[in-house]
């Protein structure tokens, strides 16, 4: 990797160059979590409360300058700040789940907020019409080329759908498949991406030994990690997908013994969800302490798995 980008990345990562990193920058799904009329100030306060208490024990954190920005504040100084740039959500009336970049905001403006990073999430398919993916190519080249120019390292977070599946354990079978090809496509150098942010290769709800509903044996699951690994030369990390924080660490444990090279995670309601009923029901002092007591006890268990399972940068 280029020295300059892994100069930055050390800004992200352990001492150890492993990336245990806290994300926070949910909106669309934190607002249901919230309660439906969750203001913007709520939203804010909830996410300062994140940052304030659980960064210590993160690399970085990524957040989104629509609500996150008194976050970003409120950072332990050593952690890292990844900053999000595109809109949540997709139009689920258009097909193709486009992305779209937030409006009035740039890789540069993020940078003077004070972002080390950017992250792009984009929903793909790789057996959806060119005609589609071509759109959503060119939108990663594009922030690609801006992070390249201001010198900030890139995620790109991948999140794979089947167009005409919404059966979870149909799309359970072709799930290895939508993965795998999406991270060798845009691990091309023309994107310029630093690191894939990438979900685990099967469900691990339908692996044998996890569930009763079995779609992969445990051999055919094992070899679907290895073959992620050796789809790409770029870092990777996986995201936790909303899973619970027992489940995820038992999947990075299958994922380290089938061989998977994966870098560290970026994940944030296995972390802290459980905190967002208790900030609801009872206020900020109730918030605080769940925090630091449940949240502390979730994100330092995940930060030490992870230091141990995954492979330095």
């Amino acid at each position: 990797m280029e020295k300059l980008k892994m100069v930055s990345l050390e800004k992200l990562t352990t001492k150890n160059g492993i990336i245990s990193a806290l994300a926070i920058d949910q909106r669309g799904a934190l607002r249901r979590m919230l309660g439906a009329d969750a203001s913007q100030e709520e939203l804010e306060s909830f996410k300062v409360l994140v940052s304030e208490n659980l960064t210590p024990y993160a690399s970085s954190i990524l957040l989104d300058p629509e609500y996150g920005l008194p976050a970003a504040g409120k950072k332990d100084a050593n952690c890292g700040l990844i900053m999000a740039y595109e809109k949540t959500g997709y139009d689920a009336n258009t097909p193709g789940r486009f992305p779209d970049l937030i409006d009035n905001v740039s890789v540069k403006r993020l940078k003077e907020a004070g972002a080390d990073a950017i992250k792009l999430l984009v929903y793909v398919d790789v057996d959806e019409s060119d005609e589609i993916n071509d759109v959503k190519k060119a939108l990663v080249e594009r922030v690609g080329s801006e992070c390249a120019a201001e010198d900030l390292p890139f995620f790109l977070e991948l999140v794979s759908y089947d167009a005409n599946i919404t059966d979870k354990k149909e799309y359970a079978k072709v799930k290895p498949h939508k993965v795998i090809e999406a991270m060798k496509a845009y691990a091309d150098p023309r994107y310029n991406v630093a690191v894939l942010k990438v979900e685990v290769p099967v469900d691990m709800n339908f692996v044998e030994g996890f569930s009763d509903d079995v779609v992969h044996t445990k051999e055919e699951a094992a070899a679907f990690y290895k073959e992620q690994a050796d789809a790409t030369n770029l870092p990777y990390i996986y995201l936790s997908a909303g899973v619970s924080a027992d489940l995820f660490r038992q999947t990075l444990r299958f994922a380290k013994e089938s061989g998977s090279t994966f870098n560290g995670v970026l994940c944030g309601r296995a972390t802290w969800a459980g905190g967002t009923a208790v900030y609801q029901e009872s206020g900020v002092a109730a918030a605080v302490e769940w925090f630091q007591s449940q949240g502390k006890e979730n994100i330092t268990e995940l930060a030490n798995l992870v230091e141990e399972l995954a492979t330095p940068i």
